[in-house]
């Protein structure tokens, strides 16, 4: 998914175009049908996150004064999820640009927790603010449900997973909105051949100087994460021998990537005013990591899985997302400093991450060694028990990740359903029928 920041407005999410809007490109014919009618908005989510830090001088003074701390039981560390969707042609099993034919239908169920996304054959939900896992799950199967119903009206299909086994990105129509010209405008190459689909969730956080110090110390942990949901094992017709190819598309843009330590939030902002002042950005919005404080609001950003298979797994990411979040947020109030990772390391480890998902080692960050997948896995789920158990989310949440390491990931179902039959459209029919279970 491309950059998204988030409000609230009466408890749903609200969308509008925090970006600058970009003339059009020479040689484009929108669509405006639909997309005319669209006020230029974007994707904003109010999510409460809170943060970790370390009890250093630096973060307890701000500007020359001591900095009050948020007592841990103000925050609420709310959830939000966004996820990207193909549009598919149920007889041929190829992406559909069928974007402006389907959002209609789908905002008179859902409203603006539907929305476009860069190619015509994308579509994007936000579910509302969620204070609660069962919340979570109930949001994503109704918003899911009604997307499926909107693309069934249409003769469509709806699809989840990080990248399309065989459709091209050379055949797909660019959506015909100033945002998305801009990007393509701005990002050539990089944005014609971005086809992916992710998997957004953000936690609440007021305090904005704990979101810094909150990011530091969740880095460590984003790996394992990204195996566990890894979902993107084909790419224009071939097996990639990835479990997360869609992690390898989007390593090539000038600002993804995992965020290296903040002393403050003061130095964070410092670094965006450079970025904006040297032209490297827009603004900060235009920071795509894969974990990034909001420009706009409380929220810090989780963005390093592919979008997944089945509702089960989307709620296994939110609650390990959130439990990271509280875990780290703790780290902070006891003094205890971040992991000083090497940015080689954190690189490598993200990397075998998206390689081999849970099928070979891991990097254990912390440790400086090589660990089998499931204990990686083990030892995240150790660090987390403490929050998980305290909400009262342990036994859901740690046994839809083991359930999840027995099944396999969306990567390793995939390359099964191949095997089967040496057919990619029998990868894309697992994928639809993925996507719908337990929505209705």
């Amino acid at each position: 998914m491309l950059p998204a920041v988030h409000g609230a407005t009466g408890g749903r999410i609200a969308f509008y175009n925090a970006r600058r809007p970009h003339s059009s490109l020479g040689g484009l014919t929108p669509d405006t049908a639909y997309f005319g009618q669209l006020a230029a908005h974007h994707y904003h989510k109010r999510i409460s996150y809170r943060a970790l830090s370390v009890r250093t001088r630096a973060d307890q003074l701000t500007h020359g004064k001591q900095r009050l701390r948020m007592p841990i039981s103000r925050e609420k560390f709310t959830i939000g999820v966004e996820e990207e969707y193909q549009i598919i042609h149920p007889e041929t099993r190829e992406l559909r640009s069928r974007a402006a034919r389907i959002l209609p239908m789908a905002r008179a169920a859902v409203g603006d927790e539907v929305q476009p996304e860069l190619y015509l054959s994308q579509i994007e939900i936000g579910t509302p603010v969620c204070e609660s896992i069962p919340d979570v799950r109930t949001e994503l199967a109704r918003l899911r449900g009604e997307i499926i119903s909107a693309a069934q009206q249409d003769g469509s299909q709806i699809a989840a997973a990080g990248t399309h086994p065989f459709s091209h990105w050379e055949d797909q129509k660019l959506t015909p909105k100033d945002r998305y010209v801009g990007i393509a405008k701005d990002y050539a190459q990089l944005a014609r051949e971005h086809l992916i689909f992710g998997c957004h969730v953000h936690i609440g956080i007021n305090d904005r100087e704990a979101a810094i110090q909150v990011m530091n110390r969740a880095r460590v942990w984003l790996a394992p994460m990204l195996a566990l949901a890894s979902n993107s094992p084909f790419w224009l017709g071939v097996d990639t021998s990835y479990a997360s190819f869609r992690t390898e598309i989007w390593r090539r843009w000038p600002m993804s990537g995992t965020p290296q330590v903040f002393a403050s939030r003061g130095e964070y902002d410092k670094l965006v005013e450079t970025l904006v002042a040297t032209e490297s950005v827009s603004d900060g919005t235009k920071i795509y990591w894969d974990v990034r404080p909001s420009a706009r609001f409380e929220t810090l950003e989780f963005r390093v899985t592919d979008v997944c298979l089945t509702i089960d797994e989307v709620v296994m990411v939110a609650g390990l997302t959130r439990a990271l979040v509280r875990g780290c947020y703790e780290m902070w109030e006891r003094g205890e400093q971040a992991t000083d990772a090497r940015p080689e390391l954190l690189r490598a480890a993200k990397w075998r991450a998206a390689r081999y998902g849970l099928d070979a080692t891991l990097i254990d960050v912390v440790g400086g060694r090589a660990v089998p997948a499931r204990e990686m896995i083990e030892n995240l789920l150790v660090f987390l028990r403490p929050s998980l158990e305290e909400h009262e989310e342990w036994e859901e949440i740690s046994t839809l990740v083991r359930e999840g390491v027995e099944r396999g990931t969306g990567a390793s179902r995939q390359r099964k359903a191949y095997e089967r039959a040496g057919r990619l459209e029998d990868v894309v029919d697992l994928i639809v029928e993925e996507t719908a279970r337990g929505t209705s």
